[in-house]
């Protein structure tokens, strides 16, 4: 869960929230809706077991086209957006720490680097993508403790003031929100790799439950540090919050060194996204004839046609968009797919009230009813204040559904498709 989000996000919201105590609330609202959807999956993933995430829980609740749907959306927008995401924060990361430098070229730089290399090694160093977790981690500490013992503390109050609730209820609250699902997701990762799992009723919820209480803990500290130490008009409208922050937690040679970490931190998040999303691809390749170019691999595994095309997407979305506009055309989709899985924990209970759960959502149906409220609501503002990537991201399902009606099936039934953000 701990990725580009907590480093990019709040220089988008200190402009339309002014106050701590507002900012506070996006948080934790995020971080409630999250468990919500964590709790909710992990019925789903007790009482259908099997890997493939929203894939194969759309294609059982629904219809197989829905959860075609999922997959393609995941296939298609929902690996590479979150790539040129991680490669744009890390190219504005790095132009703070070398100067007089097109961020660009350095966005472009770590995605040709790491999709070379991908095409040539088939391993993509595990131990690297464990230790750069751990650094993250790790820094968020840091950066708390740090901010225990700031010396220049900024003018703000975490107490609700008067106008607050009305802020909250607003719409920049709700488009906002977009910005922190974003750096909150993950929390259903461990539903697509249910059929690895020796006890999934036990594991699930343990996993999503714990790990995205954990998450908010942090992330409500390190957010609460940023704001305590650094003016909201320097961080307003800007990507490398961490960076900016960092300088007045450390000075300006510590904050270079945090964005330096930072920036390890983000190539991890490119290469991992960058070696599964073919894979996905890859799996739709030998579900649908019309794809089946991308089912291609070399003799080492390697899935050469559908890294090539996730790369190509990559660098159009890195040459043609900005990080707010690729954020909220890829979370619009991503957050309807939760949506539509989510209202299936409700729908499995009617039409099939017999199915054996073995872990029962705790709080239903509250919990689930929670999540869809905040999510529908989140979708809505979306929509309005921002409709060219909010339709972008309903045409790329739309032409999925296309893809799926139009194509001969090689198999009889989907084969489950795992997922990432």
């Amino acid at each position: 869960m701990i990725g580009t989000g907590i480093f990019t996000s709040l220089g988008f919201q200190v402009g339309d929230l002014k106050t701590g105590f507002a900012i506070m609330a996006l948080w934790f609202v995020g971080g409630v809706c999250a468990l919500c959807g964590a709790l909710s999956y992990a019925v789903l993933g007790a009482a259908l077991p099997r890997s493939g995430g929203e894939y194969h829980f759309l294609s059982e609740i629904y219809h197989p086209a829905v959860g075609f749907l999922a997959g393609w959306v995941s296939a298609t927008v929902g690996f590479a957006a979150p790539v040129a995401l991680a490669a744009m924060a890390f190219g504005t990361y790095l132009a703070g720490v070398i100067p007089n430098v097109n961020p660009l070229i350095f966005s472009l730089a770590i995605v040709w680097i790491t999709t070379l290399f991908l095409l040539r090694n088939v391993k993509v160093g595990s131990a690297f993508q464990d230790a750069s977790t751990i650094l993250k981690v790790a820094l968020i500490v840091v950066v708390v403790a740090a901010g225990i013992f700031v010396s220049r503390a900024q003018n703000i109050s975490f107490l609700p003031a008067p106008g607050d609730g009305a802020l909250i209820a607003s719409a920049p609250f709700a488009v906002s929100l977009v910005y922190v699902m974003y750096a909150y997701s993950g929390w259903n990762a461990s539903t697509y790799i249910v059929g690895e799992m020796r006890d999934p009723a036990r594991s699930i919820p343990l996993s999503v439950g714990l790990g995205t209480l954990l998450v908010m803990v942090l992330y409500l500290a390190v957010n609460a540090v940023f704001l305590h130490s650094t003016p909201a008009g320097e961080m307003a409208g800007k990507v490398e919050v961490g960076l900016i922050a960092g300088r007045h937690l450390f000075g300006a040679a510590g904050g270079k060194i945090m964005a330096v970490l930072i920036c390890a931190g983000l190539v991890s998040s490119v290469s991992a996204m960058m070696w599964i999303g073919p894979r996905v691809t890859m799996t739709m390749g030998e579900d649908l004839r019309a794809l089946s170019f991308l089912a291609r691999k070399t003799q080492f595994g390697i899935p050469v046609p559908a890294t090539l095309v996730q790369f190509a997407i990559v660098n159009v979305l890195l040459l043609t968009s900005t990080f707010d506009k690729v954020l909220t055309y890829v979370q619009f989709a991503l957050q309807f797919c939760s949506f539509l899985t989510v209202l299936g924990v409700i729908v499995l209970r009617s039409r099939r009230p017999a199915l054996p759960r073995p872990y029962k959502t705790w709080g239903y149906p509250l919990t689930p009813l929670l999540f869809l409220a905040i999510s529908f609501w989140m979708l809505i503002h979306i929509l309005r204040s921002n409709p060219k990537e909010s339709l972008a991201g309903l045409a790329t399902m739309a032409l999925g559904l296309v893809v799926y009606f139009l194509s001969p099936k090689t198999e009889p039934t989907p084969v489950p498709l795992p997922t990432a953000k």
